[in-house]
């Protein structure tokens, strides 16, 4: 398995440019989370804007879930793994 920084993850996944990438991450509560996802789905937006920016000021990416069909967001910082086209990479902090 490949090793990548926090920085090099992040480019990594926003250069998915819309193709299904997994990663694997530490939620907020301490729990461990495996997700499946992509970047740039606009088909469930209800309106509005967001009132922070959460990748500035919190280090958070926004996705979206295909399990739960729904919005999330990973923290960068306590990313684990990330696969994109059948590449794992663990990403060191």
């Amino acid at each position: 398995m490949n090793r990548i920084t926090i920085e090099n993850a992040e480019k990594l996944i926003k250069s998915t440019n819309g193709t299904i990438f997994a990663v694997t991450f530490v939620k907020k509560d301490g729990t461990v989370r495996d997700m499946n996802c992509r970047l740039g789905v606009t088909k469930h937006l209800k309106g509005g804007e967001q009132a922070f920016d959460p990748n500035k000021e919190y280090d958070l990416l926004t996705v979206f879930d295909l399990q739960k069909k729904g919005y999330r967001m990973i923290s960068l910082e306590t990313l684990q793994k990330v696969t994109v086209n059948g590449q794992t990479f663990a990403v060191i902090q």
